[in-house]
């Protein structure tokens, strides 16, 4: 029996079989992913094979998941706890958004520009979606649109949007037409009252702020599939919401493979004199040039030493 993994509660898995039922499963014995080093060795979008030893497939003998097929892609961090393992955030998605906020919190660059990178690295488009445009006051805003003029500039596409009043949502929901989208962002940047105004009737749990930290507080506590309406009845729509995450630690990215995750840094690369540049000091970088000349925004070419160090620290890197 074939199905989708819809939801990842933790210790159990729901999927949707291919006949259309619902159903509750465990992880077989130690099935785990060849080549991942994983706290979840499955995720919600992966294609999974069953195996039930009662008649109608349901919780009477248990349901399992026996076997995986093959990704196409995931997006993937390292865990916050255990540094050489991953957790894999979701499986099978056409693209990705990330949800930012340059206020009520303050999204770091530094970790948009991990996600990106990691989204690079995995093979999976990312649309920035720049939330509570109605909370912004003047400096805020004119901050905001350098935000979007530089990562629009390396070529993201960046919408700006209040999940609250539904302000920019019309450029947003035909983007989602046809796609398994993943969702993402920091805890507090409104996650949940998008889909809630995406999906009518969902009705996600939302949370004010914390007034000591102005930080977002959780309020998804497991990724999910949801259904979008849709103006095709051929291709079906879909977001996976996950929860909120404070930093995007990276994983399984070779020094020498980093440059090519960052677009910008990438182009002007090719100019360098040594082709096995890391761009971090040596003679005839372009790199480094560009980065002087204001061709490379300071904030990307700092996150890129960071990751880079990552490398060097061996350990999870939360204060971003």
């Amino acid at each position: 029996m074939k199905g989708l993994v819809v939801k990842n509660t933790g210790s159990w898995y729901t999927v949707r079989t291919d006949d259309g039922q619902l159903l509750d499963c465990k992880v077989k014995g130690n099935f785990r992913i060849k080549g991942i080093r994983s706290t979840n060795p499955v995720a919600v979008g992966d294609r999974v094979t069953l195996f039930s030893p009662s008649t109608g497939g349901g919780q009477e003998g248990g349901c399992w998941i026996v076997d995986i097929d093959d990704r196409r892609n995931y997006i993937i961090r390292k865990s916050i706890n255990l540094s050489k393992q991953s957790h894999i955030l979701a499986a099978n998605v056409d693209q990705a958004l990330l949800v930012v906020t340059v206020s009520h919190p303050l999204t770091s660059t530094t970790f948009i520009d991990r996600f990106l990178a990691s989204a690079e690295a995995y093979r999976v488009p990312v649309i920035l979606v720049f939330n509570k445009t109605d909370l912004l006051g003047d400096d805020e805003r004119r901050y905001q649109e350098l935000m979007v003029n530089l990562y629009s500039g390396i070529g993201y596409k960046c919408l700006q949007v209040s999940a609250t009043t539904g302000a920019g949502l019309d450029n947003l929901s035909p983007l989602l037409e046809g796609n398994i989208t993943l969702l993402s962002g920091n805890s507090g940047v409104g996650k949940s009252t998008l889909i809630n105004r995406l999906v009518p009737g969902t009705n996600l749990r939302t949370a004010e702020l914390s007034d000591t930290h102005n930080m977002g507080q959780h309020t998804t506590t497991f990724s999910e599939m949801i259904p979008l309406p849709s103006r095709s009845t051929t291709v079906p729509s879909y977001l996976i919401d996950t929860p909120g995450i404070k930093g995007f630690g990276t994983f399984d990215m070779e020094r020498e493979e980093l440059t090519s995750y960052f677009r910008e840094i990438f182009h002007y690369s090719q100019n360098c004199r040594f082709s096995d540049c890391t761009h971090t000091h040596e003679p005839g970088c372009a790199v480094l040039k560009a980065v002087e000349d204001h061709l490379i925004a300071q904030s990307r070419y700092q996150s890129y030493l960071s990751m880079l160090e990552d490398k060097d620290e061996g350990k999870y890197r939360e204060a971003f």
